[in-house]
């Protein structure tokens, strides 16, 4: 299978292109400015930027497009939007696969989307899933919780932006993560290109543990005192430093806080996995994290 993996030189991109390779399948990793280290050398790389809807050029010749594509939750870098990167990209990526007459468009979505939760990321999100549900495709869906691993953003953001020794969190950081480690998720990811049962899918996906945030950040930092921050203060607070663009900390991140990020049935064994065999966190840190 000829197979085009948008945001194939990021992070879960590095993780999923040796996969589809030792698979057998033809990659092609495409991303703004393409770095093929640490890549498969079967793997080619494009230049491709999913804001601009010219993309058949691309995305032609390919039977399946992954769109992997996607700014952090916690990050708006400027003159990038998570609207422009998450809903147009994916909306162009859709129009050029269906002119280019791809079978299959796998989406790597977010857990939380359908929470209720009104932020810039999950609106996003949400509406470029109503554009590959409503496309002449087969598609398949993904949602993970925070995923982790090898040059993974949340791990160096909490290690930047945490105090070592005394941590203060929003609600003294109860909120729930279910962190999924990124070898673990590429497999699914390419199953979902290959099985037709995936086929027409919305999957949650997450790891072996819920973790509350305290717990998180304690275990990235190696210690440390959580201290409480009542939530009514956090969002006083998030709303006076919201304009800020050098503090990651806004009324959006927030909001997230107040839902558990957290699957209610983890679709991970639509794949064959057994949720307790999963990587954890804390075995991760120990080991490949050092």
């Amino acid at each position: 299978m000829e197979i085009l993996v948008a945001g194939g030189t990021g992070f879960v991109g590095r993780a999923l292109c040796p996969v589809l390779v030792d698979r057998g399948h033809r990659v092609t990793a495409a991303s703004r400015t393409p770095d093929a280290d640490g890549l498969p050398a079967a793997v080619e790389t494009v230049a491709a930027d999913v804001t601009d809807p010219d993309l058949e050029s691309i995305v032609d010749g390919h039977d399946a497009v992954v769109n992997l594509v996607a700014l952090p939750s916690h990050v708006q870098p400027r003159g990038r939007s998570h609207e422009a990167v998450h809903f147009d990209g994916t909306r162009h990526l859709v129009a050029a696969s269906e002119r280019a007459g791809v079978d299959r468009f796998v989406q790597l979505s977010g857990l939380g989307v359908e929470s209720g939760v009104e932020t810039a990321y999950f609106r996003a999100k949400r509406r470029a899933e109503r554009v590959v549900r409503d496309a002449d495709l087969e598609w398949v869906i993904y949602r993970p919780s925070v995923v982790f691993g090898d040059g993974c953003a949340f791990v160096p953001f909490v290690e930047r932006t945490v105090p070592p020794l005394l941590t203060p969190l929003p609600g003294g950081g109860r909120t729930r993560l279910q962190p999924v480690w990124v070898e673990d998720l590429a497999p699914m990811l390419a199953d979902g290109l290959e099985d037709d049962r995936h086929v027409g899918n919305c999957y949650e996906i997450g790891g072996p543990e819920r973790l509350t945030l305290a717990e998180t950040v304690t275990l990235i930092r190696g210690g440390g005192v959580v201290v409480p921050i009542p939530m009514a203060l956090a969002a006083v607070l998030a709303t006076v430093i919201d304009p800020l663009p050098w503090i990651p900390f806004g009324r959006d991140q927030y909001r997230v806080l107040e839902v558990d990020n957290t699957t209610a049935d983890n679709d991970v064994t639509a794949f064959g996995a057994d949720p307790e065999s999963l990587q954890t966190l804390s075995t991760y840190l120990a080991t490949d994290g050092d």
